[in-house]
């Protein structure tokens, strides 16, 4: 019997019986579509953070405190962190290093004549923050080296900020109150949106110094200096990156009075973060697809059971068929095909509902989506797979059967 007349007759089969076939597929369904959404949503949330690490700049180093007791047992005459100063040191003394930058933030009410905004993110920087964050001035200047030193009261506004607070106006040499502190505003930031969480436009930078002094006062700066969590460091590209961070070792080692094995701080690159943070989503990924998997085999053992009602309904339809030529080789395949036309036909219904799913989810929650062509190609195979493993016993089971019996069949 030709492939086309087998395939024929299988789809008729199925349109005999619509609800109870496509009851058959909704396992298929299910399974197809939740391994799409649920492997959309992994690569979504992995895009996102490796969006966001990429979103701090270019070829970046980062020294991260790594807080320890100082004192007896506590690692030695550490500082048991990084300090401000300690960015200046890396600066000045590294070399293949363009820019560091420290960041401290704060929020504040922010107000100038009668508008007045409430809980704005103030960043206090250095002078090398645009470099590092890919930021463009579009009006006015950013805050230099001579500004930081000198505790300069001065503001740069991000792009959505400063139409939010001087509208049409120019804002440069205008004056805005942050808390209590008046500062002149010197520039406006180039429109640059949100990109990983963070929305740049709706900032005011300021220098670093000033923040410590005005926003967050500590009074042990005097003693160890003014802490930070975190510094920045822009390596030059054609810099050895090895070599860089054996120099900042080095350098801070001997700063911080203490060894490689007990220090407080620690450098990571950005490959380095990125790099845990894809180990970490593929895992949780593959667990995703092999939950939503589960979904597949229990719609393969659904084809399984109501092909094997099938063949219990169609035992004298199998024995007219043999009686007239058809050999066991036929009604195997014959319902082999319908296995996997029932299978295939929900697959491809699974991906319909799968992608229009998934762009829902994203269109509808704070959570990122991504579809990927392998998920799809990886649900709408296994699919197939589960359509012809579960099929096969049935139809195996259909070509045994006896042909006398079989027309005997009532």
């Amino acid at each position: 019997m030709k492939i086309s007349e087998t395939m024929r007759i299988a789809w008729e089969a199925i349109l005999k019986n619509k609800i109870r076939s496509f009851l058959t597929m909704l396992g298929i369904i299910i399974g197809v579509a939740a391994v799409i959404i649920m492997v959309a949503i992994s690569a979504g949330t992995e895009a996102s953070i490796q969006e966001q690490i990429t979103s701090l700049g270019s070829n970046l180093l980062f020294v991260q405190s790594n807080f320890v007791r100082i004192g007896p047992g506590g690692g030695g005459g550490g500082s048991g962190g990084l300090v401000y100063d300690d960015a200046l040191a890396i600066e000045e003394e590294v070399d293949g290093v363009t820019a560091v930058v420290v960041e401290q933030n704060s929020s504040q009410t922010v107000k100038t004549g009668d508008t007045q905004l409430e809980e704005v993110s103030i960043v206090g920087s250095s002078p090398g923050l645009p470099s590092v964050r890919d930021l463009v001035i579009a009006s006015g200047r950013y805050f230099n080296a001579t500004d930081v030193d000198r505790k300069q009261k001065v503001a740069v506004l991000g792009y959505t900020l400063a139409q939010e607070l001087f509208g049409d106006s120019n804002p440069i040499g205008q004056t805005v109150t942050v808390g209590s502190t008046k500062l002149t505003v010197i520039g406006v930031m180039a429109e640059k949106g949100s990109v990983g969480g963070t929305d740049f436009d709706s900032r005011l930078y300021t220098p670093i110094t000033v923040v410590f002094q005005k926003f967050t006062p500590s009074q042990f700066a005097r003693i160890v200096g003014d802490r930070v969590f975190m510094i920045s460091v822009e390596v030059d590209p054609e810099a050895n990156v090895d070599d860089i961070i054996t120099q900042i070792n080095l350098l801070l080692v001997k700063r911080h009075e203490v060894t490689l094995d007990t220090a407080d701080f620690s450098i990571t690159t950005q490959d380095d973060i990125i790099d845990t943070q894809e180990s970490t989503t593929s895992a949780f990924r593959n667990l995703l697809a092999w939950v939503a998997g589960v979904s597949l085999i229990v719609g393969g053992i659904g084809i399984m059971n109501i092909m094997l009602v099938s063949v219990t309904e169609r035992t004298r339809e199998i024995g007219i068929r043999q009686s007239v030529g058809a050999t066991p080789d036929d009604i195997r395949l014959q319902f082999l095909i319908e296995a996997l036309l029932l299978s295939i036909v929900g697959g491809l219904i699974g991906i319909l509902v799968g992608l229009s799913g998934s762009y829902l989810f994203g269109l509808f929650s704070e959570m990122r989506t991504v579809v990927s062509a392998s998920s799809i190609l990886l649900a709408f195979g296994s699919a197939a797979i589960v359509g012809a493993f579960f099929g096969y016993y049935p139809a195996n089971q259909a070509a045994q059967l006896d042909p006398i019996e079989a027309l005997r069949y009532e």
